[in-house]
């Protein structure tokens, strides 16, 4: 069957993931298995809008499965969220021809692909956040990845603390989304977990809970903070979750805890095989979907399966906690099996 598209392009954008690379190498590899020809968009829709593109073959996509980042480099675009910006993006995609386009990012990145179908441009979106939060979706890129690259810090540090009986407070990235925070204290047997999608009490959640593991024996104490732990406005424009949680615990239990954020380190590093498969299974459905004569869809990963859904309805679903994990969550917090 002849295919629907004969130039897409693919691009990056938000913030990176590890197993983007491999998802964009799926997506030039599948798109040359049909005889399309692929166009890589550099820096997100700032590439598009500026015409910083490039060809690619076989040869541009060797070697970058096993690389953290992305080779095409991403970045957020004020100027798209104009319509005279969406009609430059336009205006290069008519002038090379491009008649489809795969964008791997979170939900900003398909508002946009959104935005540009609206001018006759076939999109597909695929999710790549390390923050898991987008509702459509079961799994993100870069979420394993990065969760396990939290869990060994944690590991690393636990030693540390135990030796000198501390009280250490992580800060793990998560905005809006305790996802990360979550997963990680259920794998670190974490004293206590704060997330923003939850309301917590300092004193119940966080001081009652150490005070209980010292009064069992234990001389060490795990908080796990997500970074937009705290609802409060002030706090949300100035961020420091940790700190903040850090001066509580001082000022409760009179102990001097060690803060750590592990910020971008979570980032970067190499996908592991979970990130590498799935990146590779989405971007071949994704371009699987533009020679079908697809548009607006959103590969998501449902029950173990890859499948497309449409992208106004993926939009529609909004982000909730996994409800599962906060279960079990509930059930181990506080046992630091230390």
């Amino acid at each position: 069957m002849a295919s629907a598209v004969k130039r897409i392009g693919v691009l990056t954008s938000g913030g990176d993931s590890p197993g983007m690379n491999a998802a964009v190498r799926a997506v030039v590899r599948t798109a040359l298995y049909h005889g399309v020809d692929v166009i890589g968009i550099r820096r997100g829709w700032n590439g598009l809008i500026n015409g910083d593109v490039v060809r690619m073959d076989a040869n541009s996509v060797a070697h970058i499965l096993n690389r953290g980042g992305t080779i095409l480099y991403t970045a957020r675009s004020e100027e798209f969220r104009t319509e005279k910006g969406r009609e430059r993006a336009v205006a290069t995609c008519k002038l090379l021809g491009i008649e489809g386009i795969v964008a791997i990012g979170g939900d900003g990145t398909f508002r946009g692909c959104l935005a540009l179908s609206r001018h006759g441009i076939s999109v597909v979106g695929i999710p790549g956040t390390i923050d898991n939060d987008i509702g459509c979706t079961h799994y993100s890129i870069g979420y394993d990845t990065a969760a396990n690259t939290a869990i060994e810090a944690i590991d690393r540090l636990r030693d540390t603390m135990q030796s000198h009986e501390r009280c250490s407070v992580v800060e793990v990235m998560g905005h809006r989304a305790g996802n990360l925070a979550q997963y990680v204290g259920i794998a670190t047997g974490a004293t206590a977990v704060l997330v923003p999608e939850i309301e917590w009490d300092f004193k119940k959640d966080v001081a009652e809970r150490i005070r209980s593991a010292r009064l069992a024996g234990r001389t060490h104490f795990m908080i796990i903070v997500a970074e937009g732990a705290f609802r409060d406005d002030e706090i949300m424009k100035n961020p420091g979750s940790a700190n903040k949680v850090a001066s509580m615990i001082k000022e409760e239990l009179g102990i001097d805890p060690r803060v750590t954020v592990l910020g971008h380190i979570q980032r970067g590093g190499a996908p592991n095989a979970r990130d590498r498969v799935t990146a590779t299974r989405m971007g071949y459905s994704a371009v699987e979907c533009l020679v079908a004569g697809k548009t607006n869809r959103v590969i998501c990963h449902q029950h173990g399966t890859v499948v497309d859904v449409d992208m106004e309805e993926a939009l529609a679903v909004g982000h909730k906690l996994n409800e599962s994990e906060q279960l079990v969550l509930e059930a181990m917090i506080g046992e630091d099996r230390s």
